[in-house]
């Protein structure tokens, strides 16, 4: 059985669990009492499987090179711990663990040795684990398959749902919403209160530093939804003239570099931007080698992962850098983890100070519809670039169009077109 939505789901809720279940385990050792590590109602960590996921797509064809897939498992899930826990002190003003007092930390958010527990444990992961996962998944009746992971799905977005809004008290914050839910939930809310209690005493228990009185950082004024849409577009647009402007250096031609079939934007590049300001704001006090080791790393992994996954959904390897020395499996390559790494110096000096103040002089003349049809426009855009590419790797595959709207992908963005658009993808298998 290979990888698809249904086994990658089991992927995530299994690794989740054992996460769970381990760190529960050692902190119920280290304090001598039971400990629920679980910030959700349910014995899951969601960090663990999301880091789970990431590596079963992204480090599968290098299971036959175990050096590389302990360094791109210790780089994958040090870069999903680090980011978690930024974005959870973002969110919350707290840190929810500090490695403060171990060797070789970053930011205290994580440390040398754990990377390289979570190395060996990401090896174990893809060699075996996910063999033997896959395995069982086979031994089940699809249409169980499909309903148990369905209904397990549905339970733990629900689960991590109810902890984001004990934890964020983002009710408090919405007074409009609040009332809207009261008007909405009269007879649930003693069961509402019950959970959003039941969830703070379990937060208490399970990561007492952040209940500690004062914040942990200064408060910023936060991004708004707003702010994410103009800064994807932004980063999007530029990501794509500058790969474009290089190619013409470097190569000599014209190509395309978009992601997307309607317009002039790199999604890679936008989303770099906008998680790049989310999570590097407020780290101008840095020196420009911690900056720089820091966009080394996640960068060089924020490429791999972006490759895989584009590879699993579609079919396409959309840059292949295996004439590259020092390349890893073709994704990513030691010269462009050096770029990424001077791209983060350069947009922590100079980068983000001009876009914040191109965002403030924007907003001056924005009115919110006009963020509204972006919004919309940049939805449908994806939605059918990513419709379009699957159909393109079916149709280059010989599969005859199912229904209408493949009839439709067929004739309006035909293997011409496609080719056009994304000249350097080459399919697969």
């Amino acid at each position: 059985m290979e990888l698809n939505f249904y086994t990658l789901c089991v992927i995530y809720l299994v690794y989740s669990f054992l996460g769970w279940v381990a760190e529960t385990v050692v902190a119920t050792i280290k304090g001598r009492a039971f400990v629920n590590r679980g910030v959700a109602s349910g014995p899951f960590c969601f960090v663990y499987g999301t880091a789970a996921v990431l590596m079963a797509v992204g480090f599968a064809d290098l299971r036959s090179t175990p050096v590389a897939l302990f360094l791109g498992c210790a780089a994958n899930a040090t870069v999903v711990e680090w980011v978690t826990a930024k974005l959870l002190e973002r969110m919350h003003r707290r840190r929810w663990w500090d490695y403060s007092d171990k060797k070789f930390n970053l930011d205290g958010y994580v440390c040398l040795q754990y990377s390289v527990l979570w190395g060996l444990l990401g090896m174990a992961s893809v060699l075996w684990g996910n063999v033997l996962l896959l395995r069982l998944c086979a031994l089940l009746p699809g249409w169980l398959l499909h309903i148990g992971v369905w209904v397990a799905m549905t339970l733990a977005v629900l689960d991590q749902l109810g902890a984001a809004l004990a934890v964020n008290r983002y009710a408090a914050s919405h007074p409009r919403l609040e009332q809207l839910n009261l008007e909405l939930e009269k007879h649930s809310d003693k069961l509402r209160q019950r959970l959003i209690a039941h969830v703070e005493k379990r937060i208490q228990r399970a990561y007492p530093a952040i209940v500690q009185p004062e914040p942990t950082v200064q408060k910023e004024k936060a991004l708004s939804f707003g702010d994410l849409v103009w800064l994807f577009v932004i980063g999007a647009f530029l990501g794509d003239v500058v790969e474009t402007l290089f190619c013409r250096v470097t190569a000599g031609v014209w190509m395309s570099r978009s992601s997307l079939v309607w317009g002039p934007f790199s999604v890679v590049w936008g989303l770099a931007l906008v998680m790049a300001a989310v999570l590097l704001r407020g780290s101008e006090e840095r020196s420009d080698r911690s900056i720089f080791l820091f966009g080394f790393v996640m960068g060089g992994a924020y490429e791999y992962i972006c490759s895989a996954v584009g590879e699993l959904l579609f079919g396409v390897i959309f840059w292949d850098y295996s004439g590259f020395k020092f390349n890893l499996g073709g994704r990513v390559n030691l010269l462009y983890c050096f770029f990424w790494g001077i791209a983060a110096v350069v947009w922590i000096r100079y980068g983000y100070p001009l876009v914040a103040k191109l965002m403030t002089n924007l907003k001056k003349h924005i009115l919110p519809w006009m963020t509204v049809v972006l919004t919309v426009f940049m939805a449908v855009n994806m939605g059918l670039s990513a419709l379009a590419l699957a159909r393109y790797d079916a149709r280059t595959s010989g599969i005859a169009p199912a229904n209408q709207l493949d009839v439709f992908l067929d004739e309006h963005f035909d293997n011409a077109r496609m080719e056009r658009v994304y000249p350097n993808a080459k399919k697969t298998g």
